[in-house]
């Protein structure tokens, strides 16, 4: 989509701190971030929301929660604890329309969240 900021992202038209990516995915820091280590990965394909996920997305799906747990290990959060999270809808928190994960860690987490 020509105007999704995370497409833009993907196509390298907007700057972002990459961290990890393939020919699937892209991982990168969020300029806003809610803990010391905060990673938002996402797909290269534009999927607009968890609504939007196919039944040709199950491998996809899969891909970005084990590229989670590779970036837990290298960031240095997985022994001690860390969340992934998917937010879908504007009441949920979404601003962007990309579908994405928020790895956070680094920090205590509280119960429930927002």
């Amino acid at each position: 989509m020509s105007d999704c900021l995370f497409c833009g992202i993907v196509d390298g038209k907007v700057k972002a701190t990459v961290v990890y990516q393939d020919e699937r995915l892209v991982a990168f820091k969020d300029i806003n971030p809610k803990a010391p280590v905060h990673i938002l990965i996402i797909p290269r394909k534009h999927v607009s929301s968890v609504l939007d996920i196919s039944a040709d997305d199950g491998a996809l799906i899969g891909e970005i929660f084990q590229i989670a747990a590779r970036l837990a290990r290298e960031q240095g959060i997985a022994d001690s604890g860390f969340r992934v999270v998917v937010n879908s809808g504007a009441d949920s928190g979404q601003t962007v329309f990309h579908l994405h994960y928020h790895l956070l860690g680094g920090r205590r987490m509280s119960w429930p969240p927002g």
